[in-house]
């Protein structure tokens, strides 16, 4: 099913639409095929206007058997069209899906359109020449309904075509097939001439500034803002990861870049991970690592490691439900306490947050930017929903970013080599191990000032600890800015990370209704934007809506005084706009 939404998410790219996808599946390698628990699903919100998220309630859902027919059916908006799979709907899989009778027959979607075909035994026809086990002919179903779905929506098939035929290039057969299937579903939308709820439609290109475009998810946006990022720093980028949901996804991705001067690694654990991206930035690489919440925490020593040696490293997380294992195939946010106060002692580091795909890229370049400047950790957040999700991205003209490369000392200085001596902005010089006059050593246990060597004296720990906080509050970030709406007012909607889709959709139609209420996003999560404390005190509300019990909401409060309001969600689903509507009407009454 995921393949299926991805092939009709580059058929929405392909006729020029603007769009937003959510994947949505479970964590289970090879979950119970017909069980509530393993349905896969995957929304898509395309049109010909700009697209934020990917959609409140579908106009239309497919429904490959009852389980992920109730599973979904409740977001369906009322009057929408349901596709169903009338082959799947027998008795064992109606029991599995905890149906007392079947759906189909017994009234209960009388308040929205049904269509019912035998998509398995139509499949099963189209693919009848080619010889296949009932198995393997039943996964053709999906191209059969994708054939159908690019009818519906007036889509070229070759592009699909070419895909398969790519795909199962060793297997001509199962190609051959596939595209049968794919031009079964189509040819039946085309010639059943249903009447009622089966129509066209035509969907026009989005209004788009000229330029060469993709699509993007946000695993491929962090990915190549990485390269991006180590390019314009000057420097060669080594990668310490270890598989882990749904981060795992930027290991791959840049396995696939080593013409870059990118060395990927797959460690034993995450400890291991984390610990040979210090290494490579010791060793004059800029180091990256990357994982989830839970191994973010196997990672906290060492991130404490990184701070101390004040060495450039990159760290990503890409958010999901926890604690612990919690929901590795949801979204969250729930670590931002984690990423601004998670390790032990004082240990401050600076954290930015994605809002989009598109921006993940962005994010990177200035995460590695951050890093190399200042020679400190940088965490980069992103979650579940960013790293799948995909959208439509401009590809950026490299030439217009500003490069920061990177000088290494290579000389001993006047007056002799301080491995901790600084400069402007308190950062320790970065020595390549092995040039000469400049042997120095460096560790986890507390350094004294300007020399590195050991010193346990409380004065120095003091003197230490107060430069580590003063380098972080000191990085440079940008003014905070209002999205959308006035400098002040009754209402602010402050968002973070992956709710800017909804926040803004839902502040453009209030606004729209003569709501006086503004949004605003932080990408700076810390140290935050100078302006931020007095921009919030402008307001005479202000709400936060996160996926999480209210960590942003509790960093604001602490910092600036603001009786920020919270507005929390953790189901391991987005916000839907009409959420964020609801909680700015509450709000403003």
């Amino acid at each position: 099913m995921q393949l299926t939404g991805g092939q009709f998410t580059l058929s929405s790219a392909l006729a020029g639409n603007d769009f937003a996808t959510f994947p949505d599946f479970p964590a289970e390698i090879r979950a119970p095929q017909g069980t509530l628990f393993g349905v896969s699903a995957f929304q898509i919100n395309f049109g010909s206007s700009a697209i934020e998220t990917a959609g409140d309630a579908p106009d239309v859902l497919v429904a490959m058997n009852p389980a992920a027919l109730k599973t979904n059916v409740p977001q369906l908006k009322p009057g929408g069209l349901i596709i169903a799979d009338e082959g799947e709907f027998n008795d064992r899989n109606l029991a599995k899906a905890k149906y007392d009778a079947n759906p189909l027959d017994d009234g209960s979607l009388a308040k929205w359109q049904l269509l019912k075909l035998n998509i398995s035994q139509l499949t099963m026809d189209a693919v009848k020449p080619f010889g296949l086990g009932n198995k393997e002919a039943l996964r053709c179903k999906n191209m059969w309904t994708l054939g159908l779905a690019l009818w519906m929506f007036d889509r070229d098939r070759q592009p699909l075509i070419d895909w398969l035929e790519a795909k199962f290039a060793k297997d001509p057969n199962l190609a051959a097939a596939n595209v049968a299937a794919l031009n079964a579903g189509h040819a039946y939308g085309e010639t059943a001439e249903l009447a009622g709820p089966l129509k066209q439609h035509h969907v026009d290109p989005a209004p788009v500034a000229p330029g060469l475009y993709r699509t993007l998810t946000g695993a491929e946006g962090i990915a190549l803002g990485l390269v991006a990022g180590a390019q314009l720093a000057k420097l060669p980028m080594f990668f310490g990861g270890y598989p882990i949901t749904p981060a795992s996804a930027i290991l791959h991705h840049l396995s696939r870049l080593k013409e870059y001067d990118v060395t990927t690694f797959q460690a034993e654990d995450e400890i291991a991970a984390i610990c040979s991206a210090i290494g490579a930035s010791y060793g004059g690489s800029l180091g990256v690592t990357s994982s989830s919440g839970p191994g973010i925490a196997l990672k906290g020593e060492a991130m404490g490691l990184a701070i101390m040696t004040e060495l450039p490293l990159v760290i990503v997380n890409s958010q999901r439900g926890g604690p612990s294992t919690g929901l590795p195939t949801k979204t969250e946010q729930s670590d931002l306490y984690q990423a601004v106060y998670g390790r032990n002692g004082d240990a401050p580091m600076p954290v930015i947050a994605a809002r989009s795909p598109g921006d993940a890229f962005e994010c990177a370049i200035e995460a590695c930017r951050i890093a190399v400047q200042y020679m400190t950790p940088v965490m980069l957040l992103t979650d579940g929903y960013i790293a799948n999700a995909a959208e439509p991205w401009a590809v950026p003209d490299l030439t217009s970013y500003e490069a920061f490369p990177v000088e290494f000392l290579t000389e001993v200085p006047e007056g002799g080599f301080k491995p901790y001596g600084r400069d402007d902005n308190l950062k320790r010089p970065w020595v390549k191990p092995g040039t000469p006059g400049l042997l120095h050593r460096i560790g986890g246990i507390e350094k004294e000032v300007d020399t590195g060597h050991i010193n346990y004296a409380p004065d120095n720990h003091q003197a230490m600890t107060d430069i580590r906080k003063a380098k972080v509050d000191g990085v440079k970030v940008p003014d905070q800015v209002v999205e959308l709406g006035a400098e002040g007012g009754k209402l602010a909607v402050v968002g973070w990370g992956s709710t800017f889709g909804p926040i803004h959709q839902a502040v453009r139609r209030k606004r729209a209704e003569g709501k006086d209420v503004s949004h605003i996003h932080i990408r700076h999560i810390w140290p935050l934007p100078a302006n931020l404390g007095e921009l919030l005190k402008s307001f005479d509300k202000v709400i936060v809506p996160e996926m999480n019990t209210g960590q942003l909401k509790t960093v604001l409060r602490d910092q600036y005084l603001v009786d920020a309001k919270p507005v929390n969600k953790v189901s391991g689903q987005p916000f839907t706009i009409a959420e964020i509507e609801t909680a700015i009407e509450g709000a403003l009454a």
